[in-house]
């Protein structure tokens, strides 16, 4: 079994736990997955990815380095790909964005958006009829802007296979625990919550 690849998007004015609600999930499933299983190799791999190598300024300040940038990422595509939420206007409307988005998702296996992330699935053309969700305050808005999509509301995350989207913030960490279940199983999902002291709650 080789390791799986988890890219996760970063760009100014994300929502911070957007990005790091995800990326403790799986790093800390690699850790507890390297504790059931001593001799094995790591369960996930996980990098942050940028347009550019400049740090990147979350909504409320912190600043994050990427790991890589949209031009050295080729070649190493993700097995996962993560798309945070946040202030997603000008990210909508860079270019450069959203033809990674498109990119990446094409060759990975897996999609998903955590928040107004599914926004930008749809403007890169990465979702276009498909049941998804969004932060409850931004699920009309996802309507009037893409109305082929189906948009539901008052469920934690929607997972239609390859694509899968979550409601805001803490739901994040919510489906990132669904994908660890889905994807490496339901004690190393259960461990991981617990490692992080996160009550879980599912659909």
């Amino acid at each position: 079994m080789t390791s799986l690849r988890i890219a996760i998007l970063a760009f100014d004015g994300m929502e911070a736990l957007d990005f790091a609600g995800p990326f403790e999930v799986f790093t800390t499933a690699a850790r507890m997955h390297q504790r059931l299983h001593p001799q094995a190799q790591a369960w996930c791999t996980v990098r942050c990815v940028a347009r550019t190598a400049a740090p990147v300024a979350a909504r409320a300040g912190l600043r994050v380095i990427p790991d890589s940038t949209f031009a050295d990422s080729d070649g190493r595509s993700a097995d996962v790909l993560l798309v945070p939420g946040g202030v997603v206007d000008a990210a909508m409307q860079d270019g450069p964005t959203l033809e990674w988005i498109a990119k990446e998702s094409a060759r990975a296996g897996i999609t998903a958006s955590v928040c107004t992330g599914a926004f930008l699935l749809a403007a890169s053309g990465v979702i276009t009829h498909e049941s998804v969700t969004t932060h409850w305050e931004d699920a009309d808005d996802l309507r009037r802007q893409f109305p082929q999509l189906t948009v539901q509301t008052g469920v934690r995350w929607v997972d239609v296979g390859r694509i899968l989207s979550s409601a805001g913030i803490s739901a994040g960490i919510d489906m990132s625990l669904h994908l660890v279940a889905r994807l490496g199983g339901m004690v190393l999902a259960e461990r991981t919550a617990r490692q992080m002291d996160f009550g879980w709650t599912r659909n």
